[in-house]
């Protein structure tokens, strides 16, 4: 018999106006210092000018951007004999989900401006059309995993 009891899964939080769970997971990347009023405000404000720039919802913006970003495989770094190799591997939906919201908020940081909002939402419209910094970030992620392809047997 085990002796620790079994972990139970917890249940993601939506936000208070879309009542999502992706946004929630959004909101939780672009928090710092514990400041989740201010992650809120920043990502309402991007979602108000990502309605008023696209003049679609920008929920299904959002989602979209986040599917184009999301990758399906990743290389990690294993040691075999004395030596490190970079192996491809699958990556889960939802481990996967995190890597495109932390590259998503990567590049709208790096881009120029002073407003965390309005470079947000360039940065989600941008993703959701097939460009960006995140776009980029995911295809050189897919390159890595291409070349390093023969190493696929010491998963």
């Amino acid at each position: 018999m085990a002796r620790r009891s079994t972990v139970k899964k917890k249940t993601a939080k939506s936000d208070p106006i879309y009542h999502n769970k992706l946004v929630n997971m959004l909101v939780n990347h672009i928090l710092k210092h514990g400041k989740k009023a201010l992650a809120y405000k920043i990502f309402y404000r991007s979602m108000k000018k990502i309605q008023q720039r696209t003049k679609k919802n920008p929920l299904s913006v959002l989602r979209q951007a986040i599917c184009r970003i999301t990758p399906k495989i990743a290389v990690k770094a294993r040691r075999k004999s004395g030596s490190t190799h970079k192996v491809p591997i699958e990556i889960r939906s939802l481990q996967g989900k995190a890597l495109a919201i932390h590259w998503l908020l990567v590049a709208s940081r790096k881009r120029p401006g002073r407003n965390m909002a309005l470079k947000l939402s360039y940065e989600l419209v941008d993703a959701a059309k097939g460009r960006g910094g995140a776009i980029r970030k995911k295809e050189e992620a897919h390159r890595m995993a291409e070349a390093n392809r023969t190493l696929a047997h010491f998963r």
